[in-house]
């Protein structure tokens, strides 16, 4: 199998998917990028059957002009991957326009414009937010007359909680549409606020059948933690996944993805438990998960996500593992602004929670502050009982304190 995977820079989680894809059977691997091959870690370099600089991966034209060209390197091509997600629907584009298989464009659209996807859930009956686009101020004010406060805003193809605002009355409103900026071209998403508790819903579809699933929950919700730059927040996968508790959302998450159009491929799905016991589907994503899920899935079937789903991608096949463990991730956020100074309570947590410890990446000093939720660095645990991980997740947020200096 000739395989382009598609990756603009090469971060370690990426390079994680790349590598994995490298030591695929049969698979060829070629990587279409911005980096220029004397950038790209050795071992992958040598790896590879092709490469292919280009300078914006989101143009889906320069796209199909590295993939072309790739395949030209390679003797064509027979599948075409990416993780990220913004890369989504440039990479059906590229697909149909060169007749590769895998999701097409208007599935791509579905997962990618957010407001578009709630449209479709909504009216096929599944629960999710309400919803409306805003092209100015007027008719974002209109919309929250209608809904009420409080209210999210975000773009309607961004992701990981990116340029995302809650917006409690309307100077907020006011504030968050001015950074944003919208126009009749580029309106905004706003949502009704959903209070509860927050989850994803990962999923496995082959030939159109789901085939596996898994589940996770917000420690606490990914928006409250933009919120609030003090908070270090963690990601719990319980051990326990098919009980009755979780019918109502294996229900609707199978149904969503369906109505979408994804035939094989894993789904993020993000979702609400309200107090009331009632479910809101949040929005769904075509692509492998954020915030360390793939690897702690890794982690508690100890098997390697990554090549899963690179096979997945490439063969259209998969076996599904058996869940040994509970896992969790704890996010190690700074506080301060500037670079990483110290790191402190590292003892207390490994009192705590040491043993269950599997995988670490520790803020380094001078370090620059993160930009994103995921914070300076992290802490994965696993153990086969779900209470002892969340305790041990606890312990490690409660202990560690990471200082951020100018």
């Amino acid at each position: 199998m000739n395989v382009a995977f598609v990756a603009p820079y090469l971060p370690p989680t990426t390079l994680r998917f790349v590598r994995a894809a490298l030591a695929g059977r049969g698979v060829r691997l070629g990587l279409v990028t911005h980096e220029p091959l004397e950038r790209v870690p050795d071992d992958v370099r040598a790896a590879l059957a092709g490469h292919w600089r280009i300078g914006n991966a989101l143009d889906w034209r320069q796209l199909e002009a590295g993939a072309r060209g790739l395949a030209e390197q390679m003797g064509g091509l027979d599948r075409l991957i990416g993780i990220l997600e913004h890369l989504q629907v440039p990479l059906a584009r590229v697909r149909e326009a060169l007749g590769i298989p895998g999701l097409g464009v208007e599935a791509a659209l579905n997962f990618r414009d957010k407001a578009r996807m709630k449209t479709l859930l909504r009216e096929a009956g599944l629960p999710c937010a309400r919803h409306g686009l805003a092209a100015d101020l007027a008719a974002g004010r209109a919309f929250a007359a209608a809904t009420g406060f409080p209210l999210v805003v975000k773009p309607p193809a961004g992701a990981g909680a990116e340029a995302t605002y809650r917006v409690d009355d309307e100077a907020a409103l006011s504030e968050a549409l001015g950074f944003l900026a919208p126009s009749a071209e580029r309106p905004v998403l706003l949502e009704e606020f959903i209070v509860g508790e927050e989850h994803s819903f990962d999923s496995v579809f082959v030939k159109g059948e789901p085939v596996w699933h898994s589940l996770t929950r917000y420690l606490p919700a990914p928006l409250e933690v933009l919120r609030n730059s003090w908070i270090q927040w963690c990601v719990l996968l319980p051990r326990e996944v098919d009980g009755p508790e979780y019918d109502d959302i294996r229900k609707a998450a199978y149904r969503a993805v369906r109505l979408l159009g994804l035939e094989t491929g894993l789904t993020h799905l993000e979702w609400f438990r309200r107090p009331d016991g009632s479910l809101a589907i949040s929005e769904v994503a075509a692509r492998p998960p954020g915030a360390q899920i793939t690897t702690l899935i890794s982690a508690a079937h100890d098997i390697d996500f990554y090549a899963t789903w690179t096979r997945l991608m490439i063969e259209e096949a998969f076996d599904p593992p058996y869940r040994r463990y509970a896992a969790g991730a704890a996010f190690l956020r700074g506080q301060g602004r500037g670079r990483v100074a110290a790191v402190r309570g590292l003892e207390e947590a490994q009192r705590a929670a040491g043993e269950l410890v599997v995988e670490v990446k520790l803020p380094q000093p001078g370090q620059p502050a993160a930009t994103g939720y995921e914070g300076e660095g992290y802490v994965i645990v696993r153990h086969p009982e779900t209470g002892r991980v969340e305790e041990a997740l606890r312990a490690i947020v409660a202990a560690v304190r990471v200082e951020l200096a100018e």
